[in-house]
Parts: C-alpha cells; sequence; structure tokens
C-alpha cells in the first residue's frame, strides 16, 4: 500500500516561494502519474499540476501556469511541487496524489492514495 506523507508548507508573503514534498513509501512513484491538489475553504478540491509515470509529461492549472514547477526524484521516491511568485488566492490545503493510473487526470478519484495535505498561507 503505497503511503505519502507531505511536507513544506507555511506562510509566506505574496511573491514569495515554497516547495512542497511528497515522500512516497510502500510503492514506487515512478510506476505510477503524481498529481496535485489543493482546497480552500469552502472551495471544491482542484488539480494544480501532474505529472505522469515517465516524468516526460506534465499539465498546470491556468491559474499557476508559469508558476509553479513539478518534479520527481526518483532515487529520494519522492515528488515536489515549486511554487514561485505566490499569491493570496493560492492559499489553500495542497495534498498529493499518487496511482493507480500511468496517465495524468484532473479528477481526484482518479487516485487511491492521498497525502495527509499541508497548510499553504499567503499574506503580508
Amino acid at each position: 500500500q503505497l503511503q505519502l506523507v507531505e511536507s513544506g508548507g507555511g506562510l509566506v508573503q505574496p511573491g514569495g516561494s515554497l516547495i512542497l514534498s511528497c515522500k512516497a513509501s510502500g510503492g514506487t512513484l515512478a510506476n505510477y502519474a503524481t498529481g496535485w491538489f489543493r482546497q480552500a475553504p469552502g472551495k471544491e478540491r482542484e488539480a494544480v499540476s501532474c505529472m505522469n509515470a515517465r516524468a516526460d509529461s506534465t499539465s498546470y492549472a491556468d491559474s499557476v501556469k508559469g508558476r509553479f514547477t513539478t518534479s520527481r526524484d526518483n532515487a529520494l521516491n519522492t515528488a515536489y511541487l515549486q511554487m514561485n511568485n505566490l499569491k493570496p488566492e493560492d492559499a489553500a490545503i495542497y495534498y498529493c496524489a499518487v496511482g493507480p493510473n500511468y496517465y495524468c487526470s484532473g479528477f481526484p478519484q482518479s487516485y487511491n492514495a492521498w497525502g495527509q495535505g499541508t497548510q499553504v498561507t499567503v499574506s503580508s
């Protein structure tokens, strides 16, 4: 059973940067697509980015394109979400999600392993 542990959230000023990590155990990240989602209070969970299993294809929500980058370190079995030029509207709980599919999906129900979530707050 794949388990995911997230870290890296916190409080940052507008325009600042954070990098989120998603460490996997009990399975190999490189076998699955890895998605990043976020959920703000009172809103539905939304897809932020995704990387397919081969890491040769990524996708991003329009709201984060050019600011967020997803990556993966196979040796560490860890996925990352680099977030630059953060805006107040980026504030949310961020989740990584993995498996069982090889290709990306923007639908939360396409993933069967989830991290615990990490809070990102953007405020001056």
